[in-house]
Order: structure tokens, then C-alpha cells, then sequence
């Protein structure tokens, strides 16, 4: 996702991080690096197992007339279908065409969705890794809209992610941060409680442990 700053709005890097979020993005930057990821400037042909799905016919019918809002839209929802299905690859390909479609239009808000999700499919395919510069890219695009329950699911997904890869005190961080995300946000209570889960409690060590 091509990320463009919002009007005003210093990028990262441009003054010194303050907040707990600020800090996250100077440590998200370091892993998403300074490059970019433009846009590819067309889609590759639809592979044919999804091109045979019956979810494929709004879709088609929709991208032949250039309807990206409506062809991102069909794709989106072939994605959570396959989400559904545990089919994490077909999931993951038609979330990419998704974000693809939303991004030629700049609905910003939908794009950061789909690369949310993508990293969702990601950490459930049993690939967190991959699933990092995806959600890194959506917290940065939330943050730029003022999009904070978004940027809070970013977070959270992040955490588990880096839960997964064993580092378990930046998603512990992360956790902290998605829940002052969702508090700010007023975002549903099962959102914050999923965040003060995976933040977890410290334990203190009693002497006869210690």
C-alpha cells in the first residue's frame, strides 16, 4: 500500500516520537524499512480455480467495467468467504485484489482494512512473518486518517503475530497499545478485553519462589 501522508501531517521520522504510539511507529518503521510498496500498475490474470467460483462472477462483471469500488467490494467478501472456509490462500488472493481495487480509488479507509486482513490470513496460514509488513503498513495508513479503533486492530493483530514469533514482550507492547487504541476509540468491550488478554498481567515472584 502506497502510503501518502495526510495533508499537514509530518511523515515518520520528522519529529520526535512523543506518545506510546509514536514510539510503535518509530520501531514499525525499522521493520516495513523506508521503501515504499507501490501499487502494481495491473492485476495478473485471476487464477482459474477462483475465476471457475461462483464469487468470481460480481467480481469479473464489475473489473471488466472498471468499477474498482464494486470489484473491491466482491473481492473483499470472497476473501471473508474463504476466511469462513479456512481456504487461506484463496483468502489471501482475493484480499489482495481487494486492497488493489480500494487502493485505485483511494478509499484509504477500506484499503487499510484489507491490508489488516491480509495480515490476518497470514498469522492463520501459519505465516506471521509475512502477515508483519501488512499490518505494519495498515496502523501506518490509520494513523495518517485518524482511524484509531482500526489502528488498534492493527496493533492487536501485530501482537499476536509477534506472540507467535516468540517476542513476547513487543506483543505485549502492542497489546498495551491496542488497548488504549480501543479505550480512546470506544471501540466494543470484547475488542479491549481481547487486547488486556493478550497484554497479559505481570505476576510478581513471591520470595519463597524467588
Amino acid at each position: 500500500m502506497t502510503r501518502v501522508p495526510a495533508r499537514g501531517r509530518p511523515a515518520w521520522g520528522e519529529r520526535a516520537a512523543r506518545g506510546p504510539v509514536e514510539r510503535i511507529a518509530a520501531w514499525l518503521q525499522g521493520l516495513i524499512g523506508t521503501e515504499q510498496r507501490p501499487p502494481p500498475d495491473r492485476l495478473p490474470d485471476l487464477p482459474v480455480p477462483l475465476r471457475r467460483s461462483p464469487l468470481a462472477v460480481p467480481y469479473l462483471e464489475a473489473a471488466r467495467e472498471s468499477d474498482h469500488r464494486r470489484a473491491g467490494a466482491a473481492a473483499a467478501n470472497a476473501s471473508e468467504q474463504a476466511v469462513e472456509a479456512r481456504a487461506w490462500w484463496v483468502a489471501d488472493a482475493w484480499a489482495h485484489r481487494a486492497l488493489w481495487h480500494f487502493e485505485r480509488v483511494d478509499m484509504t479507509l477500506a484499503a487499510t482494512r484489507e491490508a489488516r486482513r491480509i495480515g490476518d490470513i497470514r498469522v492463520a496460514g501459519g505465516d506471521p512473518a509475512a502477515a508483519r509488513r501488512y499490518y505494519a503498513e495498515a496502523i501506518s495508513e490509520a494513523r495518517d486518517i485518524g482511524a484509531e479503533r482500526e489502528q488498534g486492530l492493527a496493533a492487536l493483530g501485530l501482537g499476536r503475530a509477534e506472540l507467535d514469533l516468540g517476542n513476547v514482550t513487543v506483543s505485549r507492547r502492542l497489546a498495551g497499545i491496542a488497548e488504549e487504541l480501543f479505550e480512546r476509540a470506544g471501540a466494543p468491550a470484547e475488542e479491549t478485553s481481547a487486547a488486556r488478554e493478550l497484554r497479559g498481567e505481570e505476576k510478581p515472584v513471591s520470595p519463597e519462589e524467588g
